[in-house]
C-alpha cells in the first residue's frame, strides 16, 4: 500500500466514526465499561500489594546475639547483616534498650524489674526488615551463620501467608484482565460487524474496482483504535476522579505510614492512564481487525 493510500485509509477511519454515530457510541460505551472495570482491578491490586509490602517490611526477623558479645563483635555482625541485599533495614537494640522496652510493656507492673541485672540476662538484638516475605527462609539461614549469633526468630506463619497472598493477588489480577479482555474483544468485534454490514454496498464497490484487503481493512482498524483511544481517556478520567473521592474520604484521620493507607491518586494516575490507553487502543484495533477479517472477503 502506498503512503497516499494509507493516508486515505486514516481519513476513512475518522469518517467512519462520524458516519455511524450509534455504532460509535455503542462501541465507546462497551470499551469504556471494560476499561473502568480493568482500572478498578488494577488500582485494587496496586493497593493490595502496597499494604502487603508495608506489612512484610515490619520486622519479621529478630536476631539475638550471645550474652557475652562485645560491642565490637556486635558491630561486626551488624556489618554482615547490612551486606545482605534482601535486607532493607536493621534496628539494633542494646541490653538497656531491651530492658526499657520490657518495662514499658509491663506498664504499672514494671517495678518488678527494678533490681533486674539486664547486662547479665539480656543480649543485643537486631530487628530486621526484608524486601520480600518469600525471602525470609533464605535470609534467616544467612543470619544463622553469622558470628556470635545465638538465635534467629522468624514469624514463619506470617511470612508464608504474605507470600501466598501476594501470589493470589497477582494471579487474580492477571486472570481478571484476561477475562475482561476476551469479553471486550468479543463485544467490539460484534459492534464492528454491524458497521461492516451497514457498509456492504460501499465495500462491494471497492471490491469491484480492485481495492486490496489492506485498503478495506485499515480504515476499520483505525476506526477501532480511535474508539479505543476515546474510551481510554474517558475511563481514565472517571476512574481517577472516583478514586480521588474515595481516597479523600477514606484517608481522613489515617496516618500516611499506616498499613491501611491507600496509595495517593497522584502516584498511580499515570499508570492507570498507560493501562487504559494500551488496552483501549489494542482492544479497539484488534477487535475491529478480527471482525473485518472474518466478514470482508476480497
Amino acid at each position: 500500500m502506498s503512503f497516499r493510500a494509507f493516508i486515505n485509509s486514516i481519513k476513512e477511519g475518522f469518517k467512519g466514526i462520524i458516519r455511524h454515530p450509534l455504532v460509535t457510541i455503542a462501541s465507546v460505551s462497551t470499551i469504556l465499561l471494560m476499561l473502568i472495570v480493568m482500572s478498578v482491578f488494577f488500582i485494587f491490586s496496586l493497593n493490595a500489594r502496597s499494604i502487603m509490602r508495608k506489612i512484610s517490611m515490619q520486622p519479621p526477623i529478630e536476631v539475638y546475639m550471645e550474652l557475652n558479645s562485645t560491642p565490637e563483635e556486635v558491630a561486626n555482625t551488624e556489618n554482615y547483616i547490612r551486606q545482605n541485599p534482601n535486607i532493607i533495614n536493621v534496628i539494633k537494640r542494646s541490653p538497656v534498650e531491651n530492658y526499657n522496652n520490657f518495662k514499658t510493656n509491663l506498664g504499672s507492673s514494671s517495678s518488678i524489674l527494678d533490681d533486674f541485672d539486664y547486662n547479665m540476662y539480656l543480649p543485643y538484638t537486631f530487628s530486621i526488615q526484608i524486601t520480600d516475605p518469600a525471602m525470609a527462609p533464605e535470609v534467616s539461614g544467612y543470619l544463622q551463620t553469622l558470628p556470635k549469633v545465638h538465635k534467629v526468630s522468624t514469624e514463619s506463619n506470617v511470612m508464608n501467608f504474605l507470600s501466598e497472598a501476594k501470589g493470589v493477588v497477582n494471579i487474580a489480577t492477571v486472570a481478571s484482565f484476561v477475562v475482561l479482555f476476551i469479553i471486550a474483544l468479543f463485544i467490539i468485534s460484534n459492534m464492528v460487524r454491524i458497521s461492516v454490514y451497514s457498509r456492504a454496498n460501499e465495500i462491494g464497490i471497492m471490491k469491484f474496482v480492485g481495492a486490496t484487503n489492506a485498503y478495506i481493512r485499515i480504515p476499520f482498524i483505525i476506526e477501532g483504535g480511535i474508539v479505543g483511544f476515546i474510551s481510554a481517556i474517558c475511563a481514565w478520567v472517571i476512574s481517577i476522579l472516583v478514586y480521588r473521592a474515595i481516597f479523600i474520604k477514606v484517608m481522613v484521620g489515617i496516618d500516611w505510614s499506616s498499613y491501611y493507607a491507600l496509595l495517593p491518586y497522584k502516584s498511580i494516575m499515570w499508570f492507570v492512564l498507560v493501562l487504559c490507553l494500551v488496552m483501549g487502543v489494542f482492544i479497539g484495533s484488534i477487535g475491529s481487525g478480527i471482525a473485518v477479517r472474518k466478514h470482508v472477503r476480497v
